[in-house]
């Protein structure tokens, strides 16, 4: 019977901080603001002889490489049918119920996502480390948990099982 574990990454530089509004109806949104988010993220594994699960330097370059992406932009949802989103050279303007939110281009980043959450980060994240199938299939990964926290407390997180 195979040994499990589960390696947790919750380094310091796992982290960015990002502008947002979570929109909440046709109507009703969040006034932009900004969070410190933090990343988590577990994958569950066999133990081998060796006792060691994997070498888990590769998700931790991969985890700090997205939050790097994420860093210091305002993010905006793609997805999210309450928006319509054209762009103007430099510019990009965010049209919500009557509204033109306009932003420089270099300031963005528009996420293929229906609203910007904790919830919907979470799962964004983990659609990316899930991009790179041939590593998770030579570290015999079973299991990935990607957490967010866009502070103390409060969290999103999604899940993969093989």
């Amino acid at each position: 019977m195979p040994r499990l574990s589960t390696i947790e990454l919750a380094k310091e530089d796992m982290k960015f901080s990002s502008g947002h509004f979570a929109i909440f109806s046709s109507t009703v949104r969040e006034n932009l603001h900004g969070h410190n988010y933090t990343v988590c993220a577990s994958f569950t594994t066999t133990i081998e002889d060796e006792g060691m699960s994997f070498d888990y330097r590769f998700y931790k370059h991969k985890v700090r490489k997205i939050c790097d992406s994420l860093n210091e932009i305002t993010l905006i949802p793609g997805k999210c049918k309450y928006l319509k989103i054209e762009e103007d050279g430099l510019y990009t303007n965010i049209i919500f119920n009557e509204e033109k939110i306009i932003f420089l281009n270099r300031d963005i980043k528009i996420l293929p996502v229906f609203n910007i959450t904790v919830e919907e980060l979470s799962n964004w994240i983990l659609t990316n480390i899930l991009l790179d199938a041939e590593e998770l299939a030579s570290n015999r990964i079973e299991e990935i948990n990607v957490k967010v926290y866009s502070g103390p407390g409060q969290s999103g997180s999604a899940s993969w099982r093989k």
